[in-house]
């Protein structure tokens, strides 16, 4: 029997934390978004147009970033507060790659590290099959 590898990912629009689901604790990982708040005020004085365009550039390198990962994995758990998982998903979607993978959203709020793993660990244990 294949053993599934399945990931968490609580995400924002600027932040993810890569959480894996598996009988060994791994620390969790992050990827961060490089658009902040200094490259937007910088490149509002000069046009609004160029900072919706340098922002959606970088929040685009921001999901492939998150893609490459998700490709290691059968099952994956995006949740967060934001609109950003549903983004993600979409941006996915349209990627054959991808449609083997079982994607599930959640919304929820903002966490720490402690919470985030506990999420994951109960949402994917709910799934588990038992064997005797």
């Amino acid at each position: 029997m294949k053993t599934l590898k399945k990931l968490g990912i609580w995400m924002d629009h600027s932040n993810a934390n890569l959480i894996e689901f598996s009988d060994e604790v791994k620390p969790t990982r992050t990827i961060s978004a490089d658009f902040d708040n200094r490259d937007m005020e910088e490149t509002l004085q000069r046009s609004e147009n160029e900072m919706h365009n340098k922002q959606q550039h970088k929040q685009g390198s921001y999901y492939k970033d998150l893609a490459a990962e998700i490709r290691n994995f059968n099952e994956v758990l995006l949740f967060g507060p934001t609109s950003a998982k549903a983004e993600l998903l979409n941006f996915l979607r349209k990627d054959h790659r991808f449609a083997d993978i079982k994607i599930e959203l959640h919304n929820a709020d903002k966490m720490t590290d402690k919470q985030q793993h506990a999420f994951v660990r109960d949402h994917f244990k709910r799934f588990e099959i038992k064997t005797l």
